[in-house]
């Protein structure tokens, strides 16, 4: 696995996380991911069986363990 960052060189530790994932227009949050995370700057490093793993996840049907409400906003630009 990753033990520096790609970006800025900092120190990549393995941690178990939260991810909002996309498959699509679907949205789903994928609790306890095994992942590396940099220290530094918040980058994620994932094994390919793990991403595979969430893909899955992404396109089944399994049942949710629980489920969030979203707001969603339009970025309107600057003046």
């Amino acid at each position: 696995m990753v033990t520096e960052c790609y970006f800025c060189k900092g120190k990549v530790m393995q941690a178990k996380i939260k991810v909002d994932f996309r498959w699509g227009r679907k949205l789903k949050v994928i609790e306890n991911v095994p992942a590396g995370v940099c220290q530094q700057c918040g980058e994620r490093y994932f094994h390919s069986a793990v991403y595979k793993t969430m893909e899955k996840l992404a396109v089944s049907r399994v049942k949710p363990t629980a489920r969030l409400t979203v707001d969603v906003v339009r970025f309107k630009q600057a003046v």
